[in-house]
């Protein structure tokens, strides 16, 4: 097989933990930059850049992204020319792109591979210096350990997309040279993974070797394995693929603050008919011990923007609860990069005005995961529990505890009495528990650990499968 060559300059990966994804700044060696994928906010690029002495000059996009708000129409502002595939419809202005298609970057060609799949426009970009290959970029196609999941168009396309993944693989990604690093968008922690690798990075030898998807013996065995890997994913992702096909709006880099609202603002803006949410944002524990009634707890962390766009609406205006030092401008980009930008502001002087203020205040009881008795709630992914659970455990995934109350029988609710939540640590069972105080479920308390910590303590296996 052919032998592939590294870049001039390794491609700089800037990763986004909470959502699993990773976009690549990469050198031209003539003082410009191509970025693959990404995200909304232009400053961590534009700032990687100037620190090399470069210029963004190309902004390419493998596929319309379901899971955040593209960034190129953001670098496109700072002078970056906007590729994406011609299939995609893009309805602003940028070079479209089909399969075969090559663009001289000063040295280095660009050229898009058509690998649908993860969606029908995707493309793959293979980085060639002269004629040898010296990198692909993925995006949604091969991953580390796994592919992207091709259920996020339509249900009736699930396996129409599989079997075109298939055949992208086979025919246009295996047949590159083993040694060629591979640069995927999707990785551990994404929701369009299914499922992924720890790592980031890859060659085509490596997952030629370990990919178990691409260890199957035929395209019926691959789509069967795809899709019986397929679990849940946030219903923004319904929405985000048309967002960034329209484009969306450019905000430019995030501010560093949200407005701050006096408590009979909040208390205003977020009564009965008035319209806005309240999300606290403080760790899990701060929320325990004090909050304000009605408060949905997601705690502000790598993850939060999953949660933020799975639990809340993004039509309605967010009022947040902070902590004096937690991080402003990060919350403002993690809500930014799912399409939420209805930031009404955060409660001047947190929960200590809210209190001196004399306004209603609710608290959670919480207890050590290995002391847990009694009826327990397991809300964490089906593959989690699965993996081990309490005995007797019940499982509703927290992404199924909407605020609105659930029909009858629908399964998206505890029995009444006394329930414990449980997740891994214990930041999704407290906004379990926030989800159905909310609803009015009176005896509820959150496990701070996770299964392994009671099994550790009892000296007990879990219990595993469904």
């Amino acid at each position: 097989m052919a032998t592939g060559a590294a870049p001039r300059a390794e491609p700089l990966a800037l990763v986004n933990e909470g959502l699993g994804n990773s976009s690549y700044l990469v050198a031209l060696g003539d003082g410009r930059a191509l970025a693959v994928d990404p995200e909304r906010d232009p400053g961590p690029y534009l700032a990687a850049a100037e620190s090399r002495g470069l210029t963004i000059a190309f902004a390419a996009e493998t596929h319309l992204h379901a899971d955040f708000v593209s960034g190129s129409l953001e670098l496109a502002a700072h002078g970056a020319q906007v590729l994406a595939a011609a299939e995609g419809g893009s309805g602003f202005s940028h070079r479209a792109l089909r399969d075969g298609d090559e663009l001289d970057l000063g040295g280095l060609r660009l050229r898009a591979l058509a690998t649908p799949g993860h969606t029908p426009e995707h493309l793959s970009y293979l980085l060639l210096d002269g004629d040898r290959p010296a990198a692909l970029f993925s995006g949604g196609s091969l991953l580390v350990g796994a592919v992207a999941r091709t259920d996020l168009i339509a249900p009736e396309r699930t396996e129409e997309l599989a079997r075109a993944l298939w055949r992208s693989l086979q025919e246009r990604i295996l047949t590159l040279p083993d040694d060629l690093p591979v640069y995927p968008t999707h990785g551990a922690g994404s929701f369009c993974a299914a499922p992924a690798s720890a790592e980031r990075t890859t060659t085509i030898g490596a997952q030629r070797a370990a990919n178990p998807l691409l260890a199957a013996a035929s395209e019926d065995e691959f789509v069967r394995l795809l899709l019986d890997g397929l679990g849940t994913y946030p219903p923004y992702f319904l929405r985000l693929r048309e967002v960034n096909r329209r484009g969306p709006a450019v905000l430019g880099p995030s501010p560093a603050a949200l407005p701050a609202l006096a408590p009979e603002e909040v208390r205003r803006l977020t009564g009965p008919g008035a319209g806005a949410g309240l999300v606290d944002a403080r760790p899990a524990a701060s929320f325990a011990a004090g909050h304000i009634p009605g408060a949905i707890s997601i705690p502000l962390r790598p993850a939060f923007a999953t949660w933020l766009g799975w639990l809340t609406d993004p039509d309605r205006p967010a009022v947040f609860v902070l902590e004096p030092g937690q991080d402003r401008a990060g919350l403002i980009r993690q809500a930014r990069n799912i399409g939420y930008e209805r930031l009404a502001g955060e409660l001047a002087g947190g929960m200590a005005a809210w209190q001196a203020a004399g306004l209603p205040v609710r608290q959670i009881s919480v207890v050590r995961a290995s002391e847990v008795t009694g009826p327990v709630l397991d809300v964490r992914q089906a593959a989690e529990y699965s993996g081990g659970h309490l005995p007797d455990a019940r499982h509703i995934e927290l992404g199924m505890l909407t605020s609105a109350e659930p029909e009858p029988g629908a399964g998206a609710h505890p029995e009444p009495g006394p329930v414990t939540l449980m997740c891994g640590a214990g930041d999704r069972a407290m906004t379990a528990a926030s989800l159905l105080a909310r609803r009015g479920h009176p005896d509820l308390a959150v496990a701070v650990g996770g299964p392994g910590d009671w099994a550790a303590a009892h000296g007990q296996p879990l219990q595993t499968g469904p």
